[in-house]
């Protein structure tokens, strides 16, 4: 018997046995999964994340592929026993918490999501597992997804959380007077109106019963349960913005662990464990106090070494050093997709012409830029916006910097002598971007291109972020390179700042979504990524690492790549 055959009969049986032991119907494509984990064409993280998406319980997945690799992974030493109780004192912007719907900080969420949830969550590891949901499972064509919600979760009224409250949420999500950037995330339920606006498609959302949603697509999508876990994804309350107002600082109901106890803009959020039991097992924390020490990082670190917090949201590049020397404090590094984008808008002169943009993006040294403004502390990029971190990232040829074709682009495009253009930036990161933005200046100069920085306080450059003809913006990581593609560059998308127009791109970009097969997939990533960097809207000069820095005493805490908080697991052993 061949190899193929037999590996082929090995991963139906793991998926049969997966059936009888989970009563669900598994995805046909389990078995080519298993055989390419077997093969060792794809590797055991990628099997993970995709069996998981495909419905598969985590456990199972774990086992199944430690039975194909024959490797079972060494477990981290057994860790203290929890202790109940204590307040987790961060320092972080408390920002204004209105419509999840609408969230475009992290921070916002970070409040917020121990108050209203989501129906799955992505760890740490970039594996995602159920939360609201309990599970859930696709079709073959993956245009059709079935999410079985947990029972006897409660809202802080009173009510039962049901299908009711998920399809008013995703419905508001895919109403374009909400205003969400969900609309750019979920594609697949989002057609272009007579208006010219994105709207839901007809049954996009279907209530089966109680605790049973489907979602009707109109094209596949594999990362279902991953865009249900972005930061504006949480399921709000079935009255939100009907008997409640649009407001969860005014109207905090929630199926979280905690309740609001106490919010005020620019100084603190005070959140305390709701009495019962939490349907996610066990929360150990009394307390969670958010206080913000506004913009000055040396505040944020001066409240960390007195210990007023036991935590920082972000510990800037440039106070590393400085954290280190505490000896009370634990840092904590994530590789990730956090980046900044030197985004032209296409619509506005000079901009307009690709070729001034790609004479701009060809002066671009990368390394020189991560070096020097970002002490590299990173890795740089390739002006795609898809990071080597994503598994759907696809390799492209390395970029060289190339005076004499920016010369030559300018002269066809009609500035023979050079060039003058501005860049907004607000330092909404850090003093970093300037220094970035300076760098870029000073390689720019030997083409002929004059850069102007305009400095702006941070909160006045989000105000234009998605208006200035020239910007350098910051974004934030996610956890496959298509949810920020579909987000920032699909056509009409609230957050397309770019004004990214090209329908080659939107449908190469459906076709890299709805691919099952991981190495085929990649192919398909690299016709965008290869669209976007040819179209030289975005120098992106490089991906950076985040820290976060704690005292000893907070234990079981993990850094999530995107500075999400989940501190399900966090305890204080004071």
């Amino acid at each position: 018997m061949s190899d193929k055959k037999i590996l082929g009969r090995d991963a139906r049986r793991y998926t049969l046995a997966t059936e009888r032991a989970y009563g669900a119907d598994t995805h046909s494509y389990l078995p080519e999964l298993c055989d390419q984990l077997k093969t060792k064409k794809i590797d055991r993280r990628d099997f993970l994340r995709q069996a998981a998406l495909l419905g598969m319980t985590t456990t199972t997945a774990y086992a199944m592929a430690n039975v194909l690799t024959g490797e079972t992974p060494i477990k981290e030493a057994m860790a203290a026993t929890p202790k109940a109780g204590g307040a987790l004192k961060v320092s972080m912007r408390v920002q204004e918490m209105t419509d999840p719907a609408s969230f475009d900080w992290v921070e916002k969420s970070n409040v917020a999501r121990f108050l209203v949830e989501h129906l799955t969550r992505t760890r740490a590891d970039n594996v995602t597992v159920p939360y609201l949901a309990k599970s859930w499972e696709a079709s073959d064509d993956l245009k059709t997804w079935v999410f079985h919600l947990k029972e006897g979760v409660k809202w802080s009224n009173g009510d039962d959380f049901t299908s009711a409250d998920v399809a008013h949420t995703v419905n508001r999500w895919l109403d374009p007077a909400t205003g969400s950037s969900n609309l750019g995330l979920f594609g697949a339920m989002v057609e272009e109106g007579a208006d010219g606006k994105k709207r839901g498609i007809a049954n996009a959302v279907e209530v089966v019963d109680s605790h049973t949603i489907k979602f009707n697509l109109k094209q596949a999508a594999l990362a279902m349960p991953e865009n249900f876990y972005n930061y504006p994804t949480a399921i709000v309350h079935k009255g939100f913005g009907g008997d409640y107002e649009a407001d969860l600082s005014k109207n905090p109901i929630g199926t979280g662990p905690c309740e609001l106890a106490d919010f005020s803009i620019g100084e603190r959020a005070i959140l305390k464990k709701r009495a019962g039991d939490y349907h996610d097992g066990a929360f150990h924390l009394d307390e969670i106090q958010y206080f913000d020490h506004g913009e000055d990082t040396n505040a944020w670190i001066a409240a960390l070494a007195s210990q007023q917090v036991d935590m920082v949201y972000r510990v800037p590049n440039d106070a590393i050093e400085t954290v280190k020397r505490l000896p009370f404090v634990d840092i904590h590094e994530a590789t990730t997709a956090q980046t900044a984008v030197m985004r032209f808008r296409v619509t506005e002169k000079p901009f307009d012409d690709p070729r001034v943009r790609q004479a701009i993006a060809a002066c671009m040294d990368h390394q020189e830029i991560l070096d020097k403004a970002f002490k590299g502390l990173g890795q740089v990029a390739e002006n795609h916006h898809v990071c080597p971190i994503h598994p759907d990232y696809a390799a492209l040829p390395p970029l060289k910097r190339d005076i004499a074709k920016a010369k030559k682009l300018l002269a066809d495009a009609g500035y023979p002598d050079g060039i003058t253009v501005e860049i907004a930036n607000g330092d909404t990161e850090g003093s970093w971007m300037t220094d970035a933005c300076a760098i870029f200046k000073s390689q720019a100069e030997a083409a002929g291109i004059t850069i102007n920085i305009n400095k702006m306080p941070a909160n006045q450059y989000w105000e234009v972020w998605d208006k200035a003809p020239w910007g350098y913006t910051a974004w934030t990581h996610r956890p496959l390179g298509t949810m920020v593609l579909g987000l920032a560059y699909r056509k009409g998308v609230p957050w397309n700042e770019a004004a990214y127009d090209n329908p080659k791109f939107d449908a190469a970009l459906d076709d890299a979504e709805g691919t099952l097969d991981v190495n085929e997939r990649k192919k398909k990533m690299a016709v965008c990524e290869k669209l976007i960097q040819d179209d030289a809207i975005i120098p992106q000069p490089f991906w950076r690492s985040v820290f976060k820095a704690t005292n000893k005493k907070v234990k079981g805490f993990k850094t999530h790549p995107t500075l999400y908080h989940q501190f399900q697991d966090v305890w204080l052993d004071s």
